[in-house]
């Protein structure tokens, strides 16, 4: 058992017989590990191990089994997240992908840097509907699905008003609509903002102005490509949708 210090975010937590946690998290230094909180009510570590919670961890890792929590320091909550339940749903819901994408104990510094960069905007208060979308375009490469919004499937120009086809998991111009009947009738906004967030960086992003009509468009877009390429179904994700069947009523009050 080897003792390190790392970042690390709280992925989620769990009672384990009547007193104790499990506790995942996602560190920089290791990977995504599960830790044993003895008698977590009482337990120094406890104001540390809630979902959603970034800090400087000292901890010991096991590489056959569970590891411990022995401190902490440099602690963030994201207030304002927790403080918002629109917020907090869609931050449940990235983390809950990245949790999926996640190997055990395989350390993955790049999109720990991804997912914590995504959060810390979200708890700043940019777009976080438009951050959630970037994120779930930039992870598909994750799931082994690579998809070209770049240029049109057989001809390869650039630059059009493209429409996505599922048939041949690609873009076509307006001269190939013709190659799949069933293509996706997509507002040509929507190939042009996918082709920009395959690629954007967050430190390219200071504002984010898309209209609601828009992002409802690339909400069902890319819940179409997520059913098709890779399959999974969240607890999260389906809070999200939800959300938008009683969630204006509450942004009303």
């Amino acid at each position: 058992m080897e003792t390190k210090e790392t970042k690390g975010l709280v992925l989620y937590n769990k009672d384990f017989r009547e007193e104790d946690k499990l506790v995942k998290i996602f560190t920089e230094s290791d990977g995504k590990r599960m830790f044993f909180v003895k008698r977590a009510r009482k337990s120094r570590v406890t104001p540390v191990i809630q979902p959603l919670t970034m800090a400087q961890f000292i901890l010991k890792i096991n590489e056959s089994g569970l590891s411990y929590i022995e401190d902490y320091k440099e602690v963030e909550w994201f207030k304002n997240i927790n403080a918002d339940i629109f917020k907090l749903a869609y931050a449940s819901y990235i983390v809950a992908l990245a949790d999926s994408v996640l190997l055990d104990a395989i350390e993955d510094p790049s999109l720990f840097s991804f997912l914590t960069k995504t959060l810390t905007l979200i708890n700043q208060g940019l777009d976080y509907e438009v951050l959630t979308n970037i994120f779930e375009i930039q992870l598909l490469d994750r799931f082994g699905v690579s998809l070209n919004f770049n240029d049109c499937h057989f001809c390869h120009r650039k630059n059009l008003a493209f429409d996505f086809s599922h048939r041949f998991s690609g873009l076509l111009c307006p001269d190939h609509y013709d190659k799949d009947p069933h293509r996706s009738h997509l507002n040509p906004n929507i190939p042009y903002l996918i082709n920009k967030f395959q690629t954007i960086q967050f430190d390219e992003l200071k504002t984010i102005s898309i209209n609601d009509s828009l992002k409802k468009e690339l909400r069902l877009f890319i819940d179409s490509l997520y059913d098709d390429y890779v399959g999974i179904k969240l607890k999260s994700k389906s809070f999200i949708d939800d959300l938008g069947k009683w969630g204006n009523i509450m942004k009303q009050d």
